[in-house]
């Protein structure tokens, strides 16, 4: 998911595939991206949303769950249930790999089947926001199996980064692939999230600067980083369910 490959790629013409077929392709190497900018950013930002959270004995759904990247850290955590939803079948197979007990679902038309009525106490979602081409269904449907009170942590690319010609590009065969994504402006998802009763905890954006130019160097682009120094590239939001109780 190379930011500085998706920029040269704006220059040539590359192949757009929906979410679950080239997440299908991208599968058996997505967990092997040593120094991938994004990945490493998000690690960082969904860490630090979830620092403070209570985890213990609840239910928590992952939407876009992938290979289950951030698996790990939260099974370590014990909650009662984790559920990964996912377009892609060959992400939730890698991530079955991983965790043979894992209780996945693919995800069709944003319906998270299984889950009843405000049955969740957190869904998380980790660089998926975009890949939705109908985000105003998906809130909804997060809303409805979300408990008063439950919260709920996502990051995704920053449409911002999106908007200047930004693309989730992978390498398959030889031929650059681009994953087809939608610009969701962050203060249409603070609109949608707020009409749904939502309260925002937190906002966490990162942009192009010295702290991130060490992967262009590497990469001899330089004068990508000079070009797109202060563009956001990156965003994770906090946010709560009003609690009906108060």
């Amino acid at each position: 998911m190379s930011f500085l490959n998706s920029i040269k790629s704006a220059l040539f013409p590359v192949k757009v595939q929906e979410p679950s077929m080239a997440y299908d392709l991208w599968a058996d190497a997505y967990d092997n991206q040593p120094g991938n900018l994004m990945l490493d950013l998000d690690e960082g930002i969904f860490s630090e949303l979830m620092k403070g959270t209570k985890i213990a004995n609840k239910v928590i759904a992952d939407i876009g769950c992938g290979t289950g990247r951030h698996w790990d850290k939260i099974v370590a955590r014990k909650p009662a249930r984790l559920i990964g939803y996912d377009v892609s079948a060959g992400m939730l197979d890698r991530l079955k790999q991983k965790f043979p007990q894992a209780e996945t679902f693919f995800l069709e038309n944003n319906f998270l089947g299984v889950l009843p009525d405000y049955s969740c106490d957190m869904i998380i979602s980790t660089l998926t926001v975009a890949h939705i081409k109908y985000i105003k269904e998906a809130l909804n449907e997060w809303d409805r199996v979300l408990k008063p009170g439950s919260e709920i942590i996502f990051t995704d690319y920053h449409p911002v980064a999106l908007m200047k010609g930004g693309k989730r590009t992978f390498k398959y065969e030889g031929k650059t692939i681009a994953v087809r994504n939608y610009i969701h402006p962050i203060e249409e998802i603070r609109m949608l999230t707020k009409q749904l009763g939502w309260i925002e905890l937190r906002l966490i954006e990162k942009v192009i600067d010295d702290s991130v130019k060490k992967y262009y160097e590497t990469q001899d682009a330089v004068a990508l980083f000079d070009a797109f120094r202060n563009t956001p590239i990156i965003y994770g939001i906090h946010l709560k369910k009003a609690d009906d109780t108060l």
